[in-house]
């Protein structure tokens, strides 16, 4: 994800300040240098950097740190509420609904930000919430745009507005506009046509757009792995179209984020939402107040229970964490985790949301963690149902099978089992400690 190297840079630097009973200006002087240091590193703009340590501190000395009973978490709080401060405030990731009548949204950007997938993704979202929402394929400069608009409609049931290839972005968005009213729609999300480079057409089209619809959001799109290109790229269309917030995509890659730290300030374009996956429901509201907990380390729990209460039943967890608890724990109770979870997101992005295991997130290869789900999975739904409930059953026939028709090998069908037995006897203990304790 981005901002992993910030984030382990910034955590042991704060680390090791934080476990200081006493601050003195001499290491008060190094931390802030190795704050500089690891920004920097990260690609965060030069005057943002200098601003934001000024305003650490003009913080440290108002509240007077180095007499402070505990000087190091205090310094902690404060470099955390800075942080929050450059990402944005409160209200600004919150989309601007008219509240009589029809809520249009254009959704802007260069060709390769992801912007089409970005249309469906935001439309969905909007969806869950109880909104009736028309998407119109406004793109009609790049060929596949329209099909593929149309694809990802089906696939989460929104109606897609379209005049086909041979009637411009102008009039389709305005067609598109007049259909949403007669037929009660309450957003309006346009793709409108994106281009390699930004060019004085492009700007035109889209000016001319927004002078006839007024939307009520402009959102950008933007690729992390472009680094300062966001900045230069949000700069040129805010002063054209005063876009309303930045959609960032690619943000669950290896981009080092220090753009995403520098726009809000730079630009005053806040981040609405950011794109962590290839899948429609990988997209995630922006929250300044978590993307901090995630940077230094804190964790982002949640946004882990808002992804955990969207994928789990919550009568089927209940009555399967109750049978766990019981030690009446099956393999299918293990599936059944084992795929909610692979919901989630990838394994790194879960570990970067647990207090006390951001660490680990950035040692995980994602892609053997997913090789090593796939082989759990092939193995427990090649064994019957009575082995799934009861793996005490199986002997050497039994687990020979289940290789065979799993594609795997005896040992990683003992291994599944071993773990699951461990699993089942650490749930046992729990449970009687619980009852020890209540």
């Amino acid at each position: 994800m981005a901002f992993d190297t910030l984030q382990e840079r910034l955590t042991k630097t704060l680390r090791n300040i934080a476990g200081k009973g006493k601050l003195s200006e001499r290491n008060m002087e190094e931390t802030l240098k190795e704050i500089r240091v690891a920004l920097l590193e990260a690609d965060v703009n030069y005057g943002v950097v200098q601003n934001f340590l000024n305003a650490i501190s003009k913080e440290a000395i108002g509240q007077d740190v180095l007499n402070a009973i505990d000087p190091g978490q205090l310094l902690v709080k404060i470099v955390h509420d800075e942080i929050i401060k450059l990402l944005g405030s409160d209200g600004d990731n919150e989309l601007k609904f008219n509240p009589n009548g029809l809520t249009t949204i254009m959704v802007v950007g260069l060709q390769g930000t992801g912007k089409t997938t970005q249309v469906a993704k935001i439309a969905n979202l909007l969806k869950k919430s109880g909104k009736k929402v028309l998407m119109i394929a406004g793109d009609v400069v790049r060929p596949a745009a329209i099909e593929q608009l149309k694809t990802l409609g089906n696939e989460i049931d929104v109606e897609v507005f379209s005049k086909g290839l041979f009637v411009d972005a102008y009039h389709t968005s305005l067609e598109g506009i007049k259909y949403a009213k007669e037929n009660s729609y309450d957003v309006a999300i346009i793709d409108t046509a994106g281009r390699l480079q930004i060019d004085d057409a492009l700007m035109k089209e889209l000016e001319d757009i927004k002078e006839s619809i007024k939307p009520e959001e402009i959102l950008l799109t933007v690729d992390a792995l472009t680094g300062q290109d966001i900045v230069n790229v949000s700069r040129t269309f805010n002063e054209r179209l005063n876009v309303t917030g930045l959609v960032v995509t690619k943000f669950d890659g290896d981009a080092k984020g220090g753009a995403v730290l520098s726009v809000k300030a730079i630009t005053g374009v806040p981040i609405k939402y950011t794109g962590v996956g290839e899948k429609i429901s990988d997209i995630d509201i922006f929250y300044p107040d978590r993307l901090a907990d995630r940077i230094l380390g804190m964790g982002d729990v949640v946004s882990l229970v808002e992804k955990a209460q969207e994928e789990f039943d919550e009568k089927q967890a209940e009555e399967m964490m109750s049978r766990m608890l019981l030690g009446k724990m099956t393999l299918d109770d293990m599936l059944y985790s084992l795929e909610k979870t692979k919901k989630l997101g990838p394994l790194s992005s879960i570990m970067g949301m647990i207090p006390g295991m951001s660490e680990l997130s950035g040692k995980i290869n994602d892609a053997d963690a997913d090789k090593a789900t796939k082989k759990t999975k092939a193995i427990i739904q090649s064994m019957t149902k009575e082995e799934r409930k009861d793996p005490s059953i199986m002997r050497g026939t039994h687990k020979r099978r289940v290789a065979a028709g799993s594609g795997t090998t005896v040992d990683d069908v003992n291994k599944v089992i071993n773990q699951f037995e461990k699993s089942k006897k650490m749930l046992r203990s729990l449970s009687s400690l619980t009852k020890g304790l209540f």
